[in-house]
């Protein structure tokens, strides 16, 4: 006899994924199938703090009931119809979202690998035609230690060899620069073939690593002087996820191409936008570009309540005065583990400071045991990104967890 318990629910459905899925994720073991908010329930109906957001997808918190009643809405009517027709609601989705980030043009895709993608051809295509550099041989200059997806184009750029081993050869035309170092950057910039810059405000995948202040101001002032377009990839750091609608918001610096993704749909489905003014955006010409789900009336209909819930709620304000309780809150427990607590918003990270390399590792799982969940990002560092719908009271709550769990690595 098969005794069906939540226990067992738990293993099998671990053991389905071990045996039918490819092995390129290693999650917490936890099986998840509800969220409401800032929690999530496993199959045993424990409730859990989510301290990761989806990788910051999910800022708006799980199953935004605005944004499930747009999603439905809209499921009803019309979901796909690909883009050689037109549908009802692209149009308005376009003149809100570039009303809304103030860009003459977007141009929708889907996941966020899929906006860097675009902002690369955007920029090679603009530097050949604007710029006048010779054919092929245009460079997009990139961060050293950036993450934004593991694409060849996107491993091609990487610092990281788990990305990158065995999986060349490589997208030629990119250049590495240390991040953070404008010296550098001048140099690189230098050169009559570079047509972008594309950098996250704040590295997020390294380890929410942030930038001295200013920058993001000495980035801007270097592509003006040396013709280069300025990519932001605000893929995670953007839409109120530091404390401001976007991170460049914190220096008041514009990019000539913004990448938004994540929670641009609330964590309902894939959705991602490139934008750009008409001097860049312009040079793309049918059949160069495109995507069967970019620009779906669904995912439409889903970005525009997403985007207005984050200002209707005040979530950048929230992220903002939450994210500074939680850093003070963690600097005042005072541990010998917390080797480092940094952060924007509600963007944060702690470096552990242990002897152990799996020590990160292990804390997430104590934290999940105590009913919390984060995951390490390189090696000792662990985020701690919640929804920017957590309360006071919240965080709190989840800083005596940290503190209780912090106790199996003292």
């Amino acid at each position: 006899m098969t005794i069906n318990t939540a226990g067992s629910q738990t293993a099998t459905f671990l053991d389905l994924e071990e045996k039918y899925g490819a092995h390129n994720y290693h999650p917490l073991p936890v099986v998840l199938n509800k969220g409401q908010g800032v929690f999530l329930w496993d199959l045993e109906g424990k409730q859990y703090f989510d301290f990761l957001s989806g990788y910051s997808a999910v800022n708006q918190g799980h199953c935004h009931p605005r944004i499930i009643a747009a999603l439905v809405k809209q499921a009803q009517k019309l979901t796909l119809t690909s883009r050689a027709f037109h549908n009802n609601l692209l149009g308005e989705y376009c003149k809100y979202i570039t009303g809304y980030f103030g860009y003459d043009k977007v141009l929708p895709m889907n996941t966020g690998v899929e906006g860097g993608e675009t902002a690369i051809k955007l920029a090679r295509k603009w530097g050949y035609i604007n710029k006048g550099i010779a054919e092929n041989k245009a460079k997009i200059i990139f961060a050293e230690h950036n993450f934004w997806g593991r694409t060849l184009a996107a491993i091609s750029s990487s610092t990281d060899p788990d990305s990158y081993t065995n999986f060349g050869p490589y997208m030629p035309g990119f250049e590495l620069v240390p991040y953070n170092n404008l010296a550098q950057l001048e140099r690189a910039l230098q050169d009559k073939n570079a047509a972008a810059f594309m950098v996250e405000p704040i590295q997020g995948e390294a380890g929410v690593v942030i930038p001295d202040d200013g920058y993001l101001k000495g980035v801007r002032k270097l592509c003006d002087e040396h013709n280069v377009l300025f990519i932001a990839d605000e893929i995670q750091t953007g839409l109120c996820r530091t404390g401001k609608m976007l991170a460049c918001d914190h220096e008041n610096v514009r990019p000539d191409i913004l990448i938004l993704g994540k929670a641009l749909s609330g964590g309902v489905l894939p959705v991602s936008a490139v934008l750009a003014d008409d001097e860049i955006m312009l040079n793309l010409k049918p059949g160069e570009h495109g995507s069967t789900y970019g620009g779906n009336p669904l995912a439409c209909a889903v970005a525009m309540e997403a985007l207005q819930v984050l200002k209707d709620e005040k979530m950048a304000e929230n992220a903002e005065e939450m994210g500074q309780l939680l850093r003070s809150e963690l600097e005042n427990l005072q541990s010998p583990v917390l080797q480092i607590v940094r952060g924007k918003g509600l963007l944060n990270a702690i470096v552990v400071n242990h002897t152990d390399p799996n020590a990160a590792w292990c804390l997430c799982l104590e934290l999940m045991k105590h009913g919390l969940l984060a995951k390490p990002t390189h090696g000792d560092k662990i985020r701690f990104a919640p929804p920017l719908i957590i309360t006071k009271e919240q965080i709190l709550d989840c800083v005596q967890i940290i503190k209780q769990s912090l106790k199996i690595l003292e």
